[in-house]
């Protein structure tokens, strides 16, 4: 791992002659936030910041470079991971899992029983990773957790929480507000059709308005 002012300018010479706003077109992130991961801190709270997985993924695609040497610049990977390969790899029912956590060098899964951790093994197994959770219908609903839309059965607006019990009792995430916004109506159709619900009955009665829900991350599993 580079030290962080190194891996920002690392980041900045990555980008070359290309701008900041030609970058954030690339990549899908805002030129300010690539200007603050080159700097190694938040400008607006001065804050030291390090990319995530997801963000060197697209940093890599923007500037072709390999996401495996970013992840191992940013301290994500080790030799050790890379060479494991996908000895490491769960076999899980994407399906059953309610949510996800992405952290620096491990993913953690939430089912209702389960808790399980698997380590970023490498660029494959986490591309893949990645992809999978399209197919399975899992949303980033804050900067580091995903979502099972197939799961959630309770939503609290007002909270910007999401259950996964039809009560709103259990465990919940919370969502960010752009991204609340941004998934409302995914959200209202995936409680009608989780809980056999007609979306005439969601808005005309309010079966859904209100609380709806979903648990503070790692509530009921420490």
């Amino acid at each position: 791992m580079v030290l962080q002012d190194d891996f920002g300018k690392f980041l900045e010479r990555l980008r070359g002659n290309m701008s900041l706003r030609e970058a954030a077109k690339k990549s899908g992130l805002s030129h300010a936030y690539i200007r603050d991961l080159e700097l190694g801190k938040n400008r607006s709270t001065n804050e030291r910041i390090t990319p995530s997985p997801e963000t060197l993924k697209k940093l890599s695609s923007a500037y072709g470079y390999s996401y495996t040497d970013l992840m191992q610049k940013a301290g994500h990977l080790v030799e050790s991971d890379i060479s494991s390969g996908s000895r490491n790899v769960i076999e899980l029912d994407l399906q059953n899992v309610m949510f996800i956590e992405i952290g620096r060098k491990e993913i953690t899964y939430f089912t209702n029983d389960l808790k399980v951790i698997q380590s970023i093994a490498s660029l494959h197994d986490f591309n893949s990773f990645l992809e999978k959770l399209d197919i399975f219908d899992f949303k980033k609903v804050d900067a580091d957790v995903y979502v099972n839309f197939n799961q959630i059965k309770y939503y609290d607006e007002k909270a910007g929480r999401l259950y996964f019990d039809e009560n709103g009792t259990g465990p919940f995430v919370t969502m960010s507000a752009i991204r609340q916004k941004k998934y409302q109506d995914q959200i209202l159709r995936s409680l009608a059709r989780n809980r056999s619900t007609s979306l005439e009955y969601t808005f005309g009665r309010g079966a859904f308005t209100g609380s709806f829900g979903v648990a503070e991350r790692g509530t009921g599993y420490e």
